[in-house]
Order: C-alpha cells, then structure tokens, then sequence
C-alpha cells in the first residue's frame, strides 16, 4: 500500500541562541519565591474558601448534580448487590486478618460512611481488601501468636485472645490512617507514583500465593498456627503437608464443590456478560446453600466442621487505640498505608476515565485517612477497596457514592438483625470463595514471558518484588521490589543508550546512523546524543561515550602537542631547527626523540602558546624530525541536548571542562536545543566565560550542522545516488553538498 508523501517547505534565517534573543523579544515573568507559594496556600479569602470546602467534602459537589430518577433506582440495585457481597467478604477477609468473622461486617459498614463524604470516587466499593487483610494478619498474629503467650502489652491484661487481637488490628489501622490523612494533608499523594504497574502486579500476585497458602488450613480443615515473618510461606507449607493426613474430609468436598461451581458459573458470567442484565450472584448463592446445608446435617457437632459460630447483635463500643501497640507496629504501618492508598487509587483511576470525571490524589488520602481512623475507633480492620466487588458496585448501575452508603446499611441490617443467619456458615466456604477470587491475581504470572520480551528490566522488577515479597513477606518484599525499581530507573539514567547522529538525505531530520541505510554525514562533524538528564552519577559515563564517539581523547592530545611545543622551542633555541619556505626543518644531529621533557607537567593541560613561536604549527601536517602528535580529522561536535530535562552543579561542572577540553584541541564545540530553562541556569551558574561562548548554543540541530557547512565551505562535495546531501535557504543562499555520504545500500547488497 503506498502513502501519499506531503511536503513542506519552511524559509527562515539560521538561528543560534544569541540571534534569536536579539530578534524575538521574551516576556519577562517575575518567578514565585517558596515565601510566595507558602503565602498564597495560607491566604484566605471568600472564593477560596468556598473552593477549599468543596474540595474537603466532595459530596456537596455530586449532590447538587444528583439525578434521582435517572441514576436512584440504579444505585439502590447496585448498594444492594455489593452489599451483600461486602458481607460475605468481609466474613472471608477477616480470616486473612486472623479476627473473628463478624469484624468484617465493621469494615463494610464504618469506613464506607465517613468515604461517602469525604472521597472523590463515586464507583470504587470502600471495604476489606485481601491483601491488607492478608499483611494486617501477620502482624496480629506476630503479637498475639495462636500458641504462646501474646506480647508483653500492658492493655493485653484481662482479654481474651480474639479480644487481644482486635486491639491489635484496630490500633494498626488507626495509625494507618494516621498515615494516609497526614501524607493528604501534606499534599504528597504523588508518592504512590513510585509503585509502577509492575511492582504492585508482582507484588499483589505475590500477596495472592500468601492468601492462597493461608486458606489452605480452613479448606482442609486443619488446626495450624499462623506464621509471620520471612520465610513464613515456608513454614505453613511444611506445617501443612506434616498434618495433611489430619484434614477434615467434609471440609475438603464442601470447599472443592464451592470453587468448582463457582469457577464455572463465573466464566459463565464473564462469557455472557453482554447479555445477562447483571451476573449471577453465585457466591451469594453458594453460601445461603451453604448455610442451609450445614444447619441441617448440624455440620459443626455431627462432622467437627469449623463453622463461623456466634456472631454478636449490634456494635461494640467505640475504643481508644493502643498506644504500645502503636509503637511497635509503626514500621508495619506505614507500608500497609502506601499500599492499601496506591490500589485504591488504581482501581479509582480505571472508573474515572471510564465515566469521565476527574478523581483527586490527596483528596483520596484524606478521604482513607479518615476512614481508617474513624473505623479503627469502632473496632473495623483496614480497608481500601477491591476490585471483584468495585467491579459488582459498578456492573450493577452504580452512578455514585449512594450506592456506596446502601450496602454499608446492607452490612448494618446483618450485623444488627440477621446474622445469626450466618453462624452455620462453615469457615471453608469462606476460604474456597477466597481461593477461587484470587484466579485474576494469579494469572499475572502467565504476563511474565511477555514483559520480558517489552521491557526486561521491568520484567526484572516484577520477577523480584514477586519473589521477595513471597521469601521475605509482603512488608519486606514491598521494600526490596521499591528498591530494585528505584535502581532500575537510576541505572537507565546512568547508563543512557547514547547515539551518534546522522542527516536523513534530503530532510532536515536527524537519527542514529546505525539505524538507516542512506545517511548524510558532513565531514569533520560528530552529532552526538544523551537521551537522559545529566547529573552526578552520568556525568562521567557521558564524557566517555563522547570521547568514544569521536574516536580520540582531547586531553591527550592537547598533553602531546604541548610536549611537541617544548621540544620545537628547545631546538630553535639550540638552532637544530629552520624556518624554510615548507614550514620548520631539522638541521641538527641530535635524535628529538631523545631530547629530555622538561618543564611543568601542570602547563600540559592548558591550551596551546604559539607566541613566543615564529610560526604558527600545523598539527595536521608532518612535523620535522620524529616529532609525533596524533591528527584529529574532527573539527566540530554537536551536543543534541533535546532529551536533556536537567543538569545538576557536578554536571555542569564535568560539562565545562569537557567542553574545554575540545576548544583546547582547536575543535569547535556546538549545543544545540537547549532547554530554556537550562540555558537560564548556565547563565546564573556563570559557565561562560572567555573560551565557552554562548554563541556555540543553536536552537535546532539543522541550524548548527548548517552553521557548520557555512564556516567550512571547502568541505568535499558529496556525490551519491541517494540524491541531494543538505539544502538551505538563508538570505537567498542554497547548498547542495558540504557533506559526506555515508551509504549502506552496496555494503548490504554485497
């Protein structure tokens, strides 16, 4: 299929920096002082106080644009529907949390409430997220272990270890939510963009083998004490296969039945989706049957099946947390905050875009923060939000937060009035329900061999915050996977992949010339190209790829050719040599190669003095006697700095000397599409002085190569099939030639 080529042609004068200054007038901005910024955010005033109210409860902005007949009846099927799977996850989740069943019911119900208010997506389901859960638990039972005795806390005294255990979950959360609201308050929302898509997929697919080991004790219905720590995994497996001849057999059938069913009619869903008006409640099905089953065939006396057993009428108490647990928890906290933060806003992302409205990071800290407070204080675990029920929240017509607040009443209705209904529920439906959920976490390994392929250190990422996470825990692991990504993205900074650039015949387009067959280069000219920032820890690995670039090392030379100036002074002052019409001749008897260096090896770097010479040396061309210095067929370098976003003092420092060393060699040294800002900062840091101009600054790379062309017109004209080498229009003047051509056409037909 051929493509229509479309051409256009531009006429303008060849601008460097210094030309266009002086033709195009810049507006002046006067910049804001931190005092500015930090004044302005503390001013008050009418307008801004509205807008701060607004933004502090997004509610009043939804409610106001609340469409009742269009959008009401859809959010009362949808709060119905989540909510009556908030309920059956809250149950399974708290497993994962290591609490009695019925405190998931708070987490469905408290922070829902106070989000309602506060949070900015009107999709996403606030509740008990697995993951949470799952890390929330190993700390529970770090403190208050299932055999031994719990910590030395001192509010530990007179409770039960269920007891022990909320304490220990509600403190936890408090200081989560500490965290969050802090960090919304701070304005540092934009720390979860340090967790890319590849960490938190390897991570959460590592947190879904955690559930799914820690659900295997109540599918097989075993008595196994929970582990925390590194190597826990490890631990429950082994403790696992040494009491496996111990399983409770009814637990294993009813829990194959349930994933099998389950499985299946979700695939069923999931095929049919377009067609089904909302998809079949299985889980909720399920667990009725489940129900119904085990209260009949009394499961718990007859078959010593675990069942979920009394759940309290009503809510407890409000709480104070405690503050010993909160000291030695602060370091586990802190991660679950990040965390819990970072998929909810994810998942907050997916619904924003879909529906079109906008969602507000900090916002959404403040909003969790509080949540997690206020839950904590009413004795709810950690909550966030997960995907499967956000997806039913926003499958079944949910348009906004009331839907939200309707299955929060849902959990209200169980907790206060119906969930006696629940107590034959055996514990192994709960964990099959778990097991069966986690198969989308679980299927990220099969994007493992396609990573590679993308992006291998990204595949590196995934692979080790996977691994980690699973060898040492999700707290330690999610520490490890942030800094092997932290160390990726240094490591491609530092290590850019730097070019060597080249014209594309007939355009004023330039790539790297290893990419393209027929290329122009214009003799004597090296473009090079960093595409990174430069800073301290690149600095060095740049002057080393240009030094390999163009194929010499300028301080060398300059160091030989002024050695070669010692020894021509010496042998005119000896007269051993003669100014002849050819240029200087060795008259005399003594070997110059055997002439003694003398004088200060500190002048060596300092740019050649011919003054006190008769004439000027041509390095270039043969020098009398033995006299060596290396020929450099390179008379300009072009630095592309269009990549380049920033530089730091010690660059600019290792830049200025680069940069000297080259002028010193007599090769001329041009930078070209600097950002502006950069340019200001070189000013300011006073890098231009009597040998670093700020004529060698060029707005675009064509500018400079024809720069370049202009001040050396008696470059070869080059002659290919290819076509023209360069043309351009200035003042009238057009070039065809002043460049070499490099082709590749024979090379690979031959």
């Amino acid at each position: 299929m051929t493509q229509s080529v479309r051409q256009f042609a531009v006429t303008r004068p060849l601008y460097s920096e210094d030309l266009f200054a002086f033709q195009h007038e810049k507006i002046y901005r006067q910049q804001k002082t931190p005092l500015d910024h930090v004044k302005a955010y503390f001013t008050c005033n009418p307008k801004r106080a509205k807008s701060a109210a607004l933004s502090l409860l997004p509610v009043i902005g939804w409610v106001r644009m609340y469409r009742i007949k269009e959008w009401l009846l859809s959010d009362i099927v949808s709060g119905v529907s989540t909510g009556l799977v908030a309920v059956l996850q809250g149950l399974a989740f708290s497993l994962l949390a290591s609490l009695p069943p019925g405190y998931g019911l708070y987490t469905a119900f408290f922070p829902v409430i106070v989000y309602f208010f506060l949070g900015t997506s009107r999709h996403i389901s606030v509740g008990a997220f697995p993951v949470l859960s799952l890390m929330l638990g190993a700390v529970v039972t770090q403190l208050v272990p299932d055999d031994g005795p719990p910590a030395n806390i001192t509010g530990f005294e007179g409770l039960t270890q269920d007891q022990q255990r909320v304490t220990v979950a509600a403190s936890i959360t408090f200081l989560m939510g500490v965290f969050q609201l802090a960090m919304g308050l701070l304005q540092v929302g934009f720390i979860v963009m340090y967790l890319s898509d590849t960490l938190v997929s390897g991570f959460t697919t590592a947190a879904a083998v955690h559930i799914l080991v820690s659900q295997l004790k109540f599918v097989l219905g075993l008595v196994i004490p929970g582990h925390s720590g590194p190597l826990s995994i490890t631990f429950a497996i082994e403790k696992i296969f040494v009491h496996i001849r111990e399983s409770n057999i009814i637990d294993l059938v009813i829990s194959v039945i349930i994933m099998v069913v389950v499985y299946f009619v979700k695939e069923f869903n999931e095929r049919y989706k377009a067609k089904l008006p909302v998809p079949i409640p299985i889980e909720i099905i399920m667990t009725i049957v489940a129900c119904g089953v085990s209260y009949g065939f009394n499961f718990k006396e007859n078959y010593d099946v675990d069942v979920v057993g009394a759940m309290g009428t009503g809510y407890e108490a409000p709480m104070v947390p405690d503050l010993e647990v909160i000291q030695l928890t602060a370091m586990e906290a802190f991660p679950m905050a990040i965390v819990g933060f970072a998929v909810a806003f994810s998942v907050a992302k997916v619904y924003a875009i879909k529906h079109d409205y906008v969602i507000e990071g900090n916002q959404e800290l403040i909003a969790f923060g509080a949540s997690n407070i206020f839950g904590a204080t009413f004795r709810s675990f950690a909550a966030s939000t997960a995907l499967s029920r956000t997806a039913v929240q926003e499958s079944t017509g949910g348009k906004t937060q009331i839907a939200g607040l309707l299955s929060a009443m849902v959990a209200m209705v169980v907790t206060m009035a119906i969930g006696f209904l629940l107590e034959p529920l055996p514990k192994c439906v709960l964990g099959a329900l778990v097991i069966v959920n986690l198969k989308g976490m679980l299927k990220q390994f099969g994007e493992v061999p396609d990573l590679w392929r993308k992006d291998k250190p990204d595949c590196v990422v995934w692979v080790v915050a996977c691994a980690s996470s699973i060898v040492l825990g999700l707290d330690l692991g999610l520490a490890v996977g942030l800094a092997v990504e932290l160390l990726t993205v240094v490591f491609r900074t530092q290590f850019p992949r730097c070019s060597v650039l080249a014209n594309i015949k007939g355009t004023e387009i330039y790539r790297d010339r290893k990419d393209y067959l027929c290329i122009y280069e214009p003799e004597g000219v090296k473009i090079f190209r960093i595409p990174s920032p430069i800073f301290f820890a690149n600095i060095e690995f740049f002057r080393e790829k240009l030094v390999e670039s163009v194929g010499f090392n300028p301080l060398q030379v300059l160091r030989k050719r002024n050695k070669a100036l010692r020894k021509i002074r010496k042998l005119l002052q000896q007269g051993e040599l003669q100014i002849t019409e050819k240029g200087l001749l060795h008259t005399g008897s003594t070997p110059i190669e055997e002439l003694e260096d003398e004088g200060n090896t500190d002048d060596l770097d300092q740019p050649a003095n011919f003054q006190d010479l008769p004439v000027q040396v041509n390095w270039n061309a043969e020098l009398p006697g033995h006299i060596r210095v290396p020929k450099i067929d390179v008379h300009s370098i072009i630095l592309d700095f269009s990549a380049v976003s920033f530089l730091d003092i010690s660059a600019l420092k290792g830049l200025r000397v680069a940069l000297k060393e080259f002028i010193r060699v007599d090769v001329e040294v041009y930078i070209v599409a600097c950002d502006s800002h950069i340019f200001k900062k070189l000013h300011s840091c006073k890098f231009f002085d009597s040998e670093i101009k700020t004529s060698i600054f060029f707005l675009t790379l064509h500018d400079a190569v024809l720069h370049i062309l202009e001040k050396h017109p008696t470059l070869p004209e080059a002659t290919s099939t290819c076509g023209k080498a360069l043309s351009h229009g200035h003042h009238g003047i057009h070039r065809n030639g002043g460049c070499s051509l490099r082709s590749r056409e024979s090379a690979f037909l031959n």
